[in-house]
């Protein structure tokens, strides 16, 4: 989808933590999925949606990122979600990673395939109309 079609749903301002580090002196790439992660669970809660292992819930699908840069400790990293079009069960979400250090710079960049699901039927289910009212409004 072209960046057109993106729309700024969410920023969270996450403090970098020493033990975010690796042994090679910058933040261990499994750490930027948790960056991303938080950021989505933070919109979600600000929407007021929050995931019921005995109802419905956002599964991830897909995730991916492109590492431009490497964080590294002390600072705090700004993660920009964004939204894209919705379709009946799943939404496609993108991340912009950028340090309190160099915040004209994204040292990352990632993205989520987000699909709703009905957990006690294992199967997927409509969006909640919220989050739809919000990418499409």
């Amino acid at each position: 989808m072209s960046a057109s079609h993106r729309k700024l749903v969410h920023t969270e301002s996450i403090p970098i933590r020493w033990g975010d580090m690796d042994a090679m002196g910058h933040v261990n790439n499994t750490v930027y999925f948790r960056y991303m992660e938080q950021a989505r669970i933070s919109w979600f809660e600000a929407l007021g949606i929050i995931p019921d292992p005995s109802g419905a819930g956002p599964v991830i699908v897909k995730a991916n990122c492109t590492f431009t840069k490497e964080l590294v400790y002390p600072g705090t990293v700004e993660v920009r979600m964004f939204a894209g079009m919705a379709g009946r069960s799943s939404l496609e979400t993108w991340y912009e990673l950028r340090p309190s250090y160099d915040p004209a710079t994204a040292y990352a960049e990632g993205a989520a395939k987000v699909v709703w699901v009905d957990f006690p039927q294992g199967r997927s289910t409509a969006l909640p109309e919220s989050i739809r009212r919000m990418v499409e409004g």
